[in-house]
């Protein structure tokens, strides 16, 4: 099975810690990095994660607080000091190419490499990058300024050829394609050959779903609905949900609720605030209601 794997980079909130780095992912689709969202010291996170800086071609930023982008720049001057010229593609709220524009041009002179800004509406859920291997689409959050989520969703991958099969028929190599992707097999005397005795099925495709910063709604449902992993933050307890509405923030039952009712596989919550410092309570209050449920921390890596 082909590679997908979430690589969390910090996973606190607005509030700096001794504890956790500022919100920051890496998500790893068949050697293909995709950044979701850049707080503080991501670079360095990056290290620690033994992730290649080379394969980083598409950065996703949520939203434009702080903890979410403050480590755009560094990253980026990173880049150039390393020699890049492959261009760094950056999905984003239009205003923040407007205030990054003076920096690069102030601190970034003479960059070997384009940054391209993709501007997104985070009130609409589209399709904002497509390749051979997945699709990435946003999803409309509720925060105190425009916020949305991302989901990716891995494409099908072609089925897999029985190679006895082939040989006893005698299946010349120019169809294989075809016979890959689902065609039956014409014999030169006319017999069909069905497919499903040519091939195996392929794993089936793969999905993640990243919500954060956003307020409890329950309208995410269907778009998220099945998804093999789900990142809901859950930055308060719930015995702090009035903080929580107040902040635009999510609990984490709230998070438990929205796991369990869109029927997805497996729930990682963070964006933990500051003030908590026994964060397993935060695990143990999200697992009463939704038992598959991991506690985000630095380095770790989930493997889908």
């Amino acid at each position: 099975m082909e590679k997908f794997e979430v690589n969390i980079l910090g996973c606190g909130s607005a509030l700096p810690t001794t504890r956790h780095f500022s919100s920051s992912q890496v998500v790893n689709i068949r050697e293909k990095l995709f950044m979701i969202d850049c707080g503080e010291g991501a670079q360095l996170q990056l290290r620690r994660s033994k992730l290649k800086f080379t394969r980083l071609n598409h950065i996703f930023i949520s939203h434009l607080h702080g903890d979410h982008c403050f480590g755009l720049m560094g990253l980026i001057s990173t880049f150039g000091l390393l020699g890049r010229t492959a261009t760094l593609h950056i999905y984003a709220h239009e205003e923040l190419e407007r205030l990054l524009q003076p920096q690069l041009e102030f601190f970034c002179k003479g960059m070997t490499y384009e940054v391209k800004f993709h501007h997104i509406d985070p009130t609409k859920a589209e399709m904002i990058y497509e390749d051979r291997s997945v699709s990435v689409t946003t999803i409309p959050l509720r925060h105190r300024i425009p916020s949305c989520g991302f989901l990716f969703q891995e494409k099908k991958t072609p089925n897999h050829i029985i190679r006895d099969m082939i040989d006893f028929y005698q299946i010349p190599v120019f169809e294989l394609n075809r016979i890959k992707n689902g065609a039956d097999y014409v014999c030169p005397d006319g017999t069909i050959v069905p497919n499903g005795r040519l091939t195996t099925p392929s794993a089936s495709p793969r999905s993640y779903a990243y919500c954060s910063d956003t307020v409890y709604q329950r309208n995410i449902l269907s778009q998220i609905k099945g998804v093999d992993l789900l990142f809901h933050e859950a930055t308060f307890m719930h015995e702090d949900a009035a903080r929580a509405k107040e902040t635009f923030h999510t609990t984490t039952l709230q998070a438990a609720e929205i796991a369990r009712d869109a029927e997805v596989k497996q729930l990682v919550i963070g964006h933990f605030s500051a003030r908590y410092e026994n964060e397993a309570l935060l695990l143990e209050e999200t697992q009463s209601l939704f038992p598959n449920t991991l506690l985000a921390k630095e380095n770790l890596r989930i493997t889908l």
